[in-house]
């Protein structure tokens, strides 16, 4: 174990097929009914995309590493000027079920990493608990969830 550097990883069980969750990650007409607002395109490796959130006026940068259909997904992105990786693996459970693991690698174990350990931590479980409820319930947990954010 590295003390040197901070890793995030958290995972979840999905009851639904690891096809379904796969494209629920990435086809972007899913992707907004419970993560982001708006995407310039399809998860595919090696892509560029821009991603919007619906609590954030900015664009991120998303530039995909790797795609294998219903294993595996990485993609890069920028936090606090430091590119980082994200990697999505999806364990399938008796056709029924999906274990979904993220990993976001990494930054300095100092003050700014250990903000970012606690906030993007924060963040993956509530992808997970989104996706979740999207998958299973149809419902859209995020939606209204961070209005407060930009609101005096």
């Amino acid at each position: 174990m590295n003390t040197q550097t901070l890793e995030i990883k958290t995972a979840l069980q999905i009851l639904k097929p690891v096809h379904e969750v796969f494209e629920a990650i990435v086809d972007p007409a899913k992707m907004t009914n419970y993560f982001i607002s708006k995407s310039s395109g399809r998860m595919e490796t090696g892509k560029k995309l821009i991603w919007q959130f619906p609590e954030f006026e900015s664009e991120f940068p998303i530039r995909v590493g790797r795609v294998e259909d219903d294993k595996y997904i990485s993609y890069y992105w920028n936090i606090d000027s430091d590119e980082l990786l994200v990697e999505i693996k999806l364990t399938p459970k008796n056709n029924a079920a999906t274990i979904v693991t993220v990993t976001e690698k990494s930054k300095n174990n100092d003050e700014a990493g250990i903000k970012w350990l606690t906030g993007n931590t924060e963040g993956w479980a509530n992808f997970l608990a989104c996706l979740k409820a999207f998958l299973e319930y149809g419902i859209n947990l995020r939606k209204g969830a961070f209005d407060f954010l930009n609101k005096n």
